[in-house]
């Protein structure tokens, strides 16, 4: 087997280059145009066509010699409305933009993969399909790319993403439900308002918006994480409120859990109504489904990073994690693994600090490129 981390150490030069260019001029989601020259003018350079779609994203196929299966890999692209705050040579140039997500550590880590296997292309068959996904950090790019044809003859697809809970040079993988699928939820509840010192003349919105709220956030368990972020009731410190808005998301593994809980969450609107005397107009959006790892794909990951690390600097995730992730919906169509590389940073993602170091971006490009290679000599 090829020594990919050496692979990548000899190309270190122009993938940390590609890195601070990338880190210093972020885009949020649906603006990634900037981005989105900069990713295509490295694969042409590599001789490798591109096309863009849904005006941001990139699709690009790297054909191997002989014909053979096709590998898809993901990178997002998008940028967070953060002021960076690392106090980097090649910190954000944007004021209020920052790759606060390791989104650049993702882009360079797979263009870096291509640099590598661009070297052994004769070694290889079938074609490497890249894919630099937009607005991962909004409303979500994966769905809109697939619809649009992305994954029209791959067999299997990968991704990854920086965590800052692993060591620099790290890899960790996790079997089964990862990332959590989420709902949106919006509610009003409406009573009558009143002088405050004639409540019985009203029907208090507060009181009854309170009671919900804590019904609600009774469903938690270690399944289910459900938050209210958004409280708004009330004109003045005398009036009984007759209108009140919440607002709020649900995470939980799995689509049909999901749909257990936005049920749930009606019959305690219901339920709090009954009790009050108000009325309620609960509002429901779907977030992302959530990712769910093909068992054996993830081994064929496990063992491909064993072999390019040792296997001492490869972890399997006990626990799954509640945050969100739309990488989920390429795994609904085509088997694949989406997995961590260690971050080697001590502040959180999506914090002005957060900053990967360049060793994450080295072991991201070594991953990339041995999963594609041994991919595409099955």
């Amino acid at each position: 087997m090829i020594d990919f981390l050496n692979e990548a150490k000899s190309f270190e030069g122009s993938i940390l280059e590609l890195r601070r260019i990338l880190h210093s001029d972020p885009e949020l989601g649906n603006q990634e145009f900037r981005t989105a020259e900069k990713i295509q003018k490295f694969l042409g350079d590599l001789g490798i066509e591109s096309r863009r779609i849904l005006d941001t994203a990139v699709i690009a196929d790297m054909k191997f010699a002989n014909p053979g299966k096709c590998v898809a890999f993901r990178s997002d692209i998008d940028a967070l409305p953060i002021d960076e705050r690392t106090g980097v040579e090649f910190a954000s140039k944007n004021p209020g933009v920052m790759h606060a997500c390791g989104h650049d550590v993702h882009m360079s880590a797979l263009l870096g993969a291509a640099l590598i296997l661009k070297k052994h292309s004769r070694e290889l068959r079938g074609s490497l399909r890249f894919l630099f996904q937009p607005d991962e950090e909004g409303t979500g790019g994966a769905e809109r790319m697939i619809e649009a044809g992305c994954l029209d003859g791959v067999d299997a697809v990968f991704g990854a993403h920086v965590s800052p809970e692993i060591p620099a040079g790290h890899v960790a993988v996790k079997y089964d439900e990862f990332y959590a699928s989420a709902e949106l939820f919006d509610v009003e509840i409406l009573g009558k308002s009143s002088h405050g010192a004639e409540r019985e003349k009203g029907i208090d919105a507060i009181h009854a918006t309170s009671e919900l709220v804590s019904e609600i956030l009774s469903m938690n368990d270690s399944n289910a994480v459900i938050s209210v972020g958004t409280f708004n009731s009330g004109t003045a410190r005398n009036i009984i409120s007759g209108h009140a808005k919440i607002s709020g998301i649900i995470r939980t593994f799995g689509i049909e859990n999901r749909e257990l809980l936005r049920q749930g969450i009606l019959r305690k609107c219901e339920s709090i109504c009954g009790k009050f005397g108000t009325k309620f107009d609960a509002k429901f959006s779907h977030g992302y489904v959530g990712v769910i790892n093909d068992n054996s794909m993830t081994d064929f990951v496990k063992d491909i990073s064993g072999k390019i690390f040792g296997s001492e600097k490869v972890h399997v995730l006990k626990k799954h994690t509640f945050m969100t992730e739309d990488f989920g919906y390429f795994l609904m169509k085509r088997p694949g693994s989406f997995y961590h590389i260690g971050a080697g940073c001590e502040f959180p993602l999506h914090s002005n600090s957060f900053l990967p170091t360049d060793e994450a971006v080295l072991t991201g490009a070594a991953l990339h490129a041995g999963i594609a290679a041994e991919f595409l000599r099955a």
